[in-house]
């Protein structure tokens, strides 16, 4: 079992085979919660890796276009 140590500093160092396995690299941005006695160390996803999860994006126009549809929709009181 992979072990660290706390630096004077407060500072932990992740092992190797850890940082690894999880494709954890230099200035990646990591949560940290407590939870009870332990700690739970998360890898946040890089705003960048979402590009395309949502699909292809459409134009400005046209976003702005299905915006104002909506909106006017939503006033007169109708479901969306």
């Amino acid at each position: 079992m992979p072990f660290a140590a706390v630096s004077a500093k407060g500072q932990v160092t992740l092992p190797i085979q850890i940082r690894k396995a999880l494709g954890i690299s230099p200035l990646d941005r990591l949560s940290i919660e407590q939870h009870d006695d332990s700690i739970v160390i998360r890898r946040i996803a890089d705003f960048f890796e979402l590009r395309g999860a949502f699909g292809r994006a459409l134009p400005r126009e046209e976003e702005k276009a299905r915006m104002a549809r909506g909106i006017a929709r939503h006033l007169k009181g109708e479901r969306l």
